[in-house]
């Protein structure tokens, strides 16, 4: 299984580093992307030739057969097998890929280029690309986004090995590692995305192959897994800002073997250029130059960054054992976010919310754990939990030496997390450290080698691969089972019974929110593309639909006629919340200033938690 992790790491860097490269040439296109597609497996193709390795790796039926006869992994089959299905048979639906991280790729390809859109939404503009650009091909030669959960289900397959050879190096016995390579991708935040377009799980590979060959580096004195190690670290960061926290404890684990890269100075050196390429460094340097900090965090909202550390570290460090602890299913949010107000004083509650997002302010607790919101999760957070009771109560706490690798890789993981609970005011914060978990439970792991030899613990952990499936097939984003259907039924949009009507509610604005703006679509005159877009946070992709057949063109708010008519726009779709409640403006005013006329009014609920808002499709004068 190595070799294909290999093969899927040096695939990810090659495609990061061919777009930034066809951008830099203009030629973010079909005809750019098949030259360097030929010319990546011409290169992989003479490489294999000369090294007398396997052009593809070998599948063994045998071995598959023998392993998943096996309790365990056979487990872990149907929940990669149910997660492929869900992904198969939904179409796209995260929120952040359908808001920002789909229409930025489209935005490039319709360009030809990477370039800063102007928009009043730069989240399009700022955020991280590793995930992106490896859907950038699939958008030109698939002219869909439907292939694009392929990305993380292979990546689901490979966390078991990566796992497994990351807790052996830190001190856990191979036994209880097989046991924990299975339960681990078991967790909520993995096993809910690996269906899913949403880009911590892929992270969470990453930056454990990173982990991995740095170690092996280390130990094997083996350059090849150093350049392993270095592109998949770069990836890991290019995935999410966050992860670059996780450069620390990679540099400890990575350090002692860096001298080994003397021994092939010239590809060593080509291999740190396509690193930095496939890293979060194009995008800093991107965001340095047009906004003038790296992060971005200067051009978005800046409760995101701004306020008070020692504010956004309360709120994390009680948000995020909330968030790991909280039941699969909830249905007392109300009581309990009733609670929360009330148990938190006014001035404190201002005070949050001036610093960080609502999510994290009010302390909130979701009614079904969903990827959006999900970290490691109750079952395999209690099962950790008792592992470290039981080593306390037996006396078999063991540290090891300080300057071992045991020691300080996991101790500045954690280090990282603290950074993280004073730098982020981010809702959903438990599922941006899942490359962290299995780093930080090393240590907790490691000597409890008879664990699950005792009944009860066995069927304990089998039972938390029971929640994940219950949560697959319940997924609001992907359900296996006919929600609608059956909730049309029981006439649950109009149903007294608050969770029936909760429910109707959910699953009925995400299987709307694909294709949200199709009336829209509809309505649209055949000279609308350019079509302007003026919101914040909105499911753009839905008005790419069937892609390639019109242009979305970004305007901001305090744009005037010239500008538009300059570019080209004489038709926009406008949401009348973003200029109401982000803009403190009118639309009759807006449309008067524009000299913009209403074509057509719409009503769209594409958030469960929002009622529904108004948007204008307007022609300019």
């Amino acid at each position: 299984m190595s070799s294909v992790v290999v093969l899927w790491i040096w695939l990810c860097a090659y495609l990061n580093c061919a777009g930034w490269v066809l951008s830099a040439c203009h030629a973010l296109n079909r005809a750019g992307y098949a030259a360097v597609l030929v010319a990546g497996v011409g290169a992989w193709l003479v490489w294999s030739t000369k090294t007398a390795t396997p052009v593809l790796p070998k599948f063994q039926w045998g071995k598959f057969r023998r392993r998943f006869r096996r309790i365990f992994p056979l487990a872990f089959l149907i929940l990669a097998a149910l997660a492929f299905l869900g992904g198969a048979t939904h179409p796209a639906n995260n929120y952040d890929a359908l808001a920002y991280r789909t229409p930025r790729v489209l935005h490039w390809l319709a360009a030809g280029q990477w370039h800063w859109l102007r928009t009043d939404f730069q989240r399009v503009n700022t955020r991280t690309a590793g995930f992106e650009w490896l859907t950038a091909p699939l958008f030109l030669f698939a002219g869909t986004d439907r292939l694009d959960f392929l990305i993380n289900s292979i990546s689901f397959l490979l966390l078991p090995g990566r796992f497994f050879a990351v807790l052996t190096r830190l001190g856990v016995r191979p036994r209880a590692a097989w046991h924990w390579m299975w339960l681990f991708p078991a967790g909520y935040g993995y096993v809910l995305q690996a269906g899913s377009v949403a880009n911590d799980m892929f992270g969470a590979l990453m930056a454990l192959t990173a982990f991995e060959f740095a170690l092996r580096a280390r130990r094997e004195q083996s350059v090849s897994c150093l350049w392993i190690s270095g592109l998949a670290v770069a990836l890991t960061t290019a995935a999410k800002a966050f992860n670059i926290l996780l450069l620390v404890p990679w540099a400890v684990a990575a350090l002692p073997a860096f001298k080994i890269l003397l021994r092939r100075p010239l590809a060593s050196a080509a291999v740190v250029l396509f690193a930095a390429g496939a890293s979060i460094i194009p995008t800093a340097a991107l965001n340095v130059k047009n906004c003038g900090d790296w992060t971005g965090l200067k051009a978005e909202q800046p409760m995101i960054g701004g306020g008070g550390r020692s504010l956004r570290l309360l709120a994390n460090v009680i948000n995020l054992p909330l968030a790991n602890l909280a039941p699969p299913i909830f249905p007392f949010r109300r009581q309990w976010d009733h609670f929360v107000q009330d148990a938190v004083p006014a001035r404190l509650s201002a005070e949050l919310h001036e610093s960080m997002e609502a999510g994290l302010a009010e302390f909130q607790i979701p009614e079904m754990q969903i990827e959006e919101c999900a970290g490691l999760g109750a079952g395999l957070t209690l099962l950790v939990l008792a592992v470290l009771v039981r080593k306390i109560r037996d006396g078999k706490i063991q540290m090891p030496g300080f300057f071992s690798v045991e020691m300080l890789v996991p101790l500045t993981a954690w280090a990282g997390v603290g950074v993280f609970m004073f730098q982020v005011g981010s809702a959903g914060s438990a599922r941006y450290l899942a490359p962290f978990y299995p780093l930080l439970v090393a240590p907790v792991l490691a000597g409890a080698d008879d664990f699950f030899r005792r009944r009860l613990w066995r069927n304990l952990a089998l039972a938390s691969f029971a929640v994940p499936v219950m949560l697959l097939v319940l997924s609001p984003a992907r359900p296996l089972w006919p929600a609608e259907s059956i909730l049309r039924s029981l006439d649950a949009e109009h149903s007294k019974n608050f969770l029936l009507n909760r429910a109707w509610s959910v699953y009925s604005a995400y299987s709307l929110r694909a294709d949200g703006f199709e009336p829209v679509i509809v309505a649209l005159p055949p000279e609308a593309s350019p079509l302007g877009f003026l919101a914040f946070d909105e499911p753009e992709t839905g008005l790419w639909r069937p892609f390639g057949s019109r242009r979305i063109v970004h305007f901001t708010h305090d744009d005037l006629p010239a500008a538009l008519r300059a570019r080209g726009i004489k038709y926009a779709l406008v949401s009348e919340y973003f200029l109401t409640h982000h803009c403190q403006m009118k639309p009759a005013d807006w449309l008067g200033r524009m000299n913009a006329e209403p074509l057509q009014h719409f009503e769209f609920k594409l958030l469960a938690s929002q009622e529904p808002h108004g948007w204008l499709l307007v022609r300019f004068r």
